[in-house]
């Protein structure tokens, strides 16, 4: 542990050359095992292309140390196309951002400043590796770091090092030689002798750790909650109803299952990093079998078969692949890497995380800033909480809110005017509980099938096993259809999907014994959540996270971490591009 990193509340690192992933396990065992080490560590790695996992595990020898976190890395290494990969390690204390792709397009996907920078000044291996003999990967390089922050490099004697000196210091760097008979040592520290203006403009600062109240107690309420109570926030989450994911996150089974589409859109790639992320929280934190399972999801659309983008190397197969043999209903996409989850499992965990406290029967119906710190009040104008920060993550009941709010703070209104509208879907869910037959059981698919609606079969209830379709999907300010036209068209969409498995249910979606769940998602316009600051200002006090719609289970965790590091100043989860589609504020 470097005397620098003592007491800083995080720290952030730059490595530009992941190669097997060696430096990256031995600086997270070194974190491990420092007294008063940063909260978080942060690593931020670039590679043209990932390892496999057989190379992570390799790299550690036997070095017994290194081995249990290769291990756990190596339980969520799948997947990785080019472009950001976030992994929460460590119970969410040490994230990687692994960057797959060329590095220079990579460094200026990012936002973050960096406390340390590692750099090997090789010749590149490959193509796309970081060249630091290039003058334009060093001034990109130089535009994630701060004043102070260190660049550790090693440059072989066979290697003139003249040139790189004097890119790096035209870059802002001073440089120390510390060198070797073996190699020579760089240590350079990024203190340029002009000052930092424009180049610093798109970087804010990080907010003080101090107290959120967050508003909605669903999944995009608890996974803020979680997210900021792992960097030591303290964190009051507020619902009106008496229980949390009392909304539509308390829909009895959901699916994490990525989108595709054959020009790898952003929602594409927002869905897998967001994906990726759901799981690992499901393999922390949930029962496997009974609150989640890791089934794969067969995608299947009527009139076609979902293409894959065409630019997919073998790689990305992990993600999905064309699977005609699954059913003999007909072809579809195969997501291996999917799973059901019983999202209100989900929520009461990161409820239940250190630095969060739940308070159900409060509604908030009033907002009001007085000597600096918000004030949360009920109808009858109490308050119910004071906090220097807030997140409104209660779905469509966030808009009037804010609405109330810029009246009584004028300033706001302009930047409100930019908030994309929403509005809120409502659907219903058809269920009944398996029978003990043979012939019940051979029926239905051992994983899920989603295509437009979806049936996910065998899930534990207080019941017994049941099986679930749907959801229908309607606009909440049309007149709400009856329960039995919305079970007919679940059936109808079953009869689409699985042909085979629609004519042995139909006699239960007759009967009388057909149990409903029914709940209203909210969706923005362009389907995207929204996320971000809603005020304007280096230190915004009001945030966001909403509209997570029909893929609450895939984005909650995403939008929780953009929303975190986004206060931190951290690096973000995805490029920078992406998390820009995501804003709140983007309309």
């Amino acid at each position: 542990m470097t005397p620098d990193w003592l007491g800083l509340p995080r720290l952030q690192i730059l490595d530009t050359c992941f190669k097997d992933g060696l430096g990256f396990l031995r600086t997270w065992h070194t974190w491990q095992h420092t007294t008063d080490r940063p909260r978080m560590l942060h690593v931020v790695a670039l590679c043209p292309r990932a390892p496999t996992s057989e190379t992570l595990v390799q790299a550690c020898g036997s070095d017994t140390n290194l081995l249990p976190l290769a291990n756990e890395l190596v339980a969520h290494w799948f997947g990785l196309l080019p472009g950001f990969h976030r992994f929460l390690l460590a119970n969410g204390q040490v994230t990687l951002t692994l960057c797959v792709g060329d590095a220079l397009q990579a460094l200026r996907q990012h936002t973050f400043l960096a406390d340390e920078v590692c750099v090997a000044l090789d010749a590149p291996e490959q193509p796309g590796e970081f060249d630091a003999h290039n003058p334009w990967a060093i001034k990109a390089l130089a535009r994630c770091c701060r004043r102070g922050t260190t660049l550790y490099a090693h440059l072989p004697t066979s290697t003139d090092a003249s040139d790189l000196h004097q890119q790096l210091c035209s870059s802002g760097f001073a440089i120390s030689d510390n060198s070797t008979d073996a190699e020579r040592q760089f240590q350079a520290r990024f203190d340029p002798p002009w000052p930092l203006k424009t180049s610093r403009q798109n970087h804010s600062s990080a907010l003080p750790v101090q107290r959120c109240a967050v508003v909605g107690a669903g999944l995009a309420g608890a996974s803020v909650a979680a997210a900021l109570a792992r960097r030591g926030w303290q964190v009051l989450v507020l619902d009106a109803a008496p229980a949390p994911a009392a909304g539509a996150s308390g829909l009895p089974v959901g699916l994490v299952v990525p989108h595709t589409s054959s020009d790898d859109c952003p929602l594409s790639r927002l869905s897998r990093a967001g994906v990726r992320l759901t799981l690992q929280q499901a393999r922390q934190h949930l029962q496997p079998g009974t609150q989640w399972a890791a089934t794969g999801v067969l995608e299947r659309q009527v009139g076609g078969t979902p293409q894959l983008p065409s630019h997919w190397q073998p790689e990305g197969q992990d993600w999905s692949i064309s699977a005609p043999d699954k059913l003999a209903d007909g072809p579809g996409l195969w997501h291996p890497r999917a799973a059901w989850i019983q999202p209100a499992a989900l929520v009461s965990a990161w409820l239940k995380q250190p630095g969060v406290r739940f308070q159900g029967g409060a509604k908030v119906c009033h907002v009001q800033h007085i000597d600096g710190v918000w004030q949360l009040l009920d109808e009858a104008q109490q308050v119910l909480c004071c906090a220097e920060r807030v997140v409104f993550a209660n779905a469509g009941a966030a808009r009037p809110l804010l609405d109330n709010l810029a009246h009584s703070h004028p300033d706001l209104s302009s930047q409100l005017q930019r908030l994309p509208s929403t509005q809120g879907m409502r659907g219903l869910l058809s269920w009944a509980l398996h029978s003990d037959s043979t012939a019940d059981k051979a029926a239905f698919p051992p994983f899920p099938v989603n295509g437009f609606s979806g049936l996910v079969s065998h899930v534990p209830t207080d019941q017994g096993p049941a099986w679930f379709m749907g959801s229908s999907y309607q606009p909440e300010q049309q007149v709400e259809r009856p329960d039995a036209d919305n079970h007919v068209r679940n059936w109808e969409h079953l009869k689409e999907l699985l042909p085979s498995l629609a004519g042995p249910l139909a006699a239960n979606f007759a009967s009388k014994n057909l149990q409903t769940w029914k709940g209203t998602r909210c969706i923005s316009a362009d389907r995207l959540p929204l996320v971000g600051p809603l005020d304007a200002g280096a230190q915004p006090s009001l945030w966001l996270c909403a509209a997570l719609g029909s893929r609450g289970l895939s984005f909650s965790v995403l939008c929780a971490e953009l929303l975190a590091a986004q206060m931190g100043a951290e690096p973000l989860p995805v490029e920078a591009k992406l998390a820009k589609a995501l804003h709140a504020l983007r309309g």
